[in-house]
C-alpha cells in the first residue's frame, strides 16, 4: 500500500533497481565498492578491467544472491581500440546504459620531495620517467574523455527511456586533485586536478548541446585500495586498512564502503545535480588545505 509522500521515501530518491551500469576498475578498490553498492541494489552492472581473474572473483564472492547482477568485460578503457571494443559488447547486449562510472586509474611509485636545489632535482628531473606521466594521463584523463564520448549514445538513451531519470557520467577523480600539496605524486595529482576540470568541461560541453545526460565526480580521500595499500586479499578483492592508519584525520579513520555508497547513490540518484565534484574524504582537504 502507499504511503502518504512515498516518492521521498529512500526507496524511491535512490533507486538504482534494473538500471544498467559500467563501472570501469570495477574489480578492486573503490571501484568494486561502486559496483556492491548498485547491484545489491538491483543494478544490473558490468565491470570492466584488465585481469580476468580479478574480475571473475568478484562475480564469484559479491554477486550471489544480491538483487542485481555483475558481469564481467575484459578491456582497456585507455586507448579507442580498447573502448571501442568494450562500447561494442554493451551495444550487443544493453539498449541503453543508465550509469557510466570512470574509476579506473593507476599511479606511480610516490617520490619523497625534500632537499636543496641539487638533490630536488636529482629525485623529480633525473629520477622521472617521462613515459610514466603520459601513462598516468593515459588512464586517469585521457580514458573517461573516451569512455564518456564513446558511450554518451547510449547514455542519452537512458534518458530516453525512463520518466523521470536521465544518464549519468560520473568521475571518480580524487582529493589529490584539489590539494596543494603533492603527497610525493606530482603525476597522479595533477593528473587527478585534469580529471576535475574534464568533469566540468564535458558536463558544460554536454548541457550546451542540448544532451540530456548529467556528469558529476566523487573525489574520494584516503580508501583502502590496492593503490593505496599495493595488495587486496585473494579471497574476496578486498583491501584493508587500519583505523589508526588515519587517526589524524577529522573522521579519526580513513573511508569505509559506506562512505562510497552513500556517496554514489546520492550522486546517481540526484536528477538535480550537474557539473559538481562531491568531496568524500573525511576532512583531509580541510587539515592540508588545497
Amino acid at each position: 500500500m502507499l504511503t502518504n509522500n512515498s516518492e521521498l521515501q529512500l526507496s524511491q530518491v535512490f533507486d538504482v533497481k534494473g538500471k544498467v551500469a559500467l563501472v570501469t576498475g570495477g574489480g578492486s578498490g573503490i571501484g568494486l565498492m561502486i559496483t556492491q553498492t548498485l547491484a545489491v541494489n538491483g543494478a544490473k552492472v558490468y565491470i570492466v578491467g584488465r585481469t580476468e581473474e580479478k574480475l571473475e572473483k568478484v562475480v564469484e564472492v559479491h554477486g550471489q544472491n544480491i538483487a542485481g547482477q555483475i558481469i564481467p568485460i575484459v578491456g582497456d578503457i585507455s586507448t579507442k581500440d580498447g573502448v571501442q571494443k568494450i562500447l561494442k559488447e554493451i551495444e550487443s547486449k544493453e539498449k541503453c546504459l543508465c550509469i557510466l562510472v570512470n574509476n579506473a586509474g593507476i599511479a606511480p611509485e610516490k617520490e619523497e620531495v625534500k632537499g636543496d636545489p641539487t638533490e630536488f632535482r636529482e629525485k623529480m628531473f633525473d629520477g622521472i620517467n617521462e613515459k610514466e606521466w603520459l601513462d598516468v594521463y593515459q588512464t586517469n584523463v585521457v580514458g573517461p574523455f573516451l569512455m564518456s564520448t564513446a558511450f554518451l549514445p547510449l547514455l542519452q538513451k537512458s534518458t530516453d527511456s525512463h520518466k523521470g531519470y536521465s544518464g549519468t557520467i560520473v568521475n571518480i577523480s580524487s582529493i589529490s586533485g584539489h590539494i596543494r600539496i603533492s603527497q610525493g605524486h606530482f603525476a597522479y595529482n595533477s593528473s587527478k586536478g585534469a580529471t576535475v576540470h574534464l568533469n566540468k568541461m564535458l558536463a558544460a560541453e554536454i548541457a550546451k548541446n542540448g544532451i540530456k545526460v548529467r556528469v558529476n565526480s566523487i573525489a574520494p580521500g584516503v580508501f583502502p585500495s590496492e593503490m593505496t595499500t599495493q595488495e587486496s586479499r585473494d579471497d574476496n578483492q578486498k583491501s584493508e586498512m587500519p583505523k589508526e592508519h588515519k587517526g589524524g584525520l577529522p573522521a579519526q579513520r580513513p573511508g569505509k564502503d559506506q562512505d562510497i555508497a552513500a556517496a554514489i547513490l546520492f550522486v546517481v540518484g540526484c536528477q538535480y545535480l550537474n557539473g559538481q565534484t562531491i568531496t568524500v574524504d573525511g576532512g583531509y582537504e580541510i587539515q592540508v588545505g588545497n
